[in-house]
């Protein structure tokens, strides 16, 4: 098993944008563990020169390129993973997540957030982070503990979807903003392409269930993703058809859709699904144990694409 780096730079990462025709900028083996750099901020959200922060050379070098872009997203990536077949489901150990700046920014803009109608305008914190305490401290009071993940993780999509936004999560994983995928939890996502091609971006220092006025914390980060491949039955018979995740401590569903109560649903059947697959329950007995024994939460309420997961607690029923 090899560990490959993976600097984000002007050749190694896209703007806002997935497509499964785009090229992979490194190709590991099953086993093999990347270090990815992943870089957050545009020239509407960047620190003043006179703030004292340290800017990434990496995103100056980016920003200053003028790449094409969909979106405020910088994903590194992709990686391929040989062997990789739709079909095949993906399983990605975040090992490590590690802060690359001093610095993030919170912000919201006209027309988009949960309030937009409240707010239509532009405001923009930059945030001050204690890189070896693991906090940040807010410019209104109060310091708050970090807990890094990151909002995009994604494999291609599906060749049909052509060039899409980052914006919204979907069935290849994206903008998921799961707050639960820090590092020591395990993301799996279906494979649509050969290779599979894995891309990772929008770092998130800290962030609450909901991220309603549409940012986290948003920071640059360093991910120490291992790969395992887990091969389907080919495109007509999948092993997983959305993204699902675990932690230590919780298996978790997950649920997309421009509708919070679909996402809800879909989040439901989900771990529906996977209770019966771990147990050979009836799905009348799955549900009812849903109401028991899963929490449902709102995982975000502001991509387009809204998210529900449910968690439930690991050794309670298997």
């Amino acid at each position: 098993m090899a560990t490959h780096s993976l600097a984000a730079s002007p050749q190694t990462v896209r703007r806002g944008m997935f497509d499964a025709s785009f090229p992979p900028v490194l190709t590991v083996q099953p086993g093999d563990t990347v270090v990815l750099q992943s870089v957050s901020g545009s020239p509407l959200v960047m620190p003043p020169p006179d703030a004292g922060f340290k800017v990434p050379p990496a995103l100056d070098d980016i920003l200053a390129a003028n790449l094409p872009s969909l979106g405020a997203h910088i994903v590194t990536g992709p990686v391929a993973i040989a062997g990789a077949e739709p079909g095949d489901v993906l399983e990605v150990q975040i090992d490590a997540i590690d802060l690359g700046a001093d610095w993030g920014y919170c912000a919201f803009h006209p027309l988009i957030g949960s309030l937009p109608e409240q707010f239509p305008f532009r405001d923009v914190s930059h945030i001050p982070v204690d890189v070896a305490k693991k906090t940040c401290k807010l410019p209104w009071g109060p310091e708050l503990p970090l807990a890094p993940f990151f909002g995009v993780m994604a494999v291609a999509p599906p060749p049909a979807y052509g060039t899409i936004s980052t914006r919204e999560p979907r069935e290849h994983g994206g903008n998921l903003d799961n707050k639960e995928l820090v590092a020591g939890s395990t993301l799996f996502l279906p494979v649509w392409v050969p290779g599979g091609n894995f891309s990772a971006g929008d770092g998130h220092g800290v962030q609450g269930d909901g991220e309603v006025c549409i940012n986290a914390l948003e920071i640059c980060l360093t991910g120490t993703f291992t790969f395992k491949l887990h091969k389907g039955g080919g495109a007509s018979k999948p092993l997983l058809r959305i993204p699902r995740a675990e932690t230590p401590t919780h298996y978790i569903s997950m649920g997309l859709d421009a509708d919070l109560d679909l996402a809800m649903k879909k989040a439901l059947q989900e771990m529906i699904a996977f209770i019966c697959e771990r147990t050979g329950w009836t799905a009348a007995q799955a549900y009812k144990t849903c109401s028991l024994a899963v929490d449902f939460k709102v995982t975000q309420n502001v991509n387009g694409e809204k998210g529900v997961h449910g968690m439930l607690r690991k050794g309670l029923l298997f």
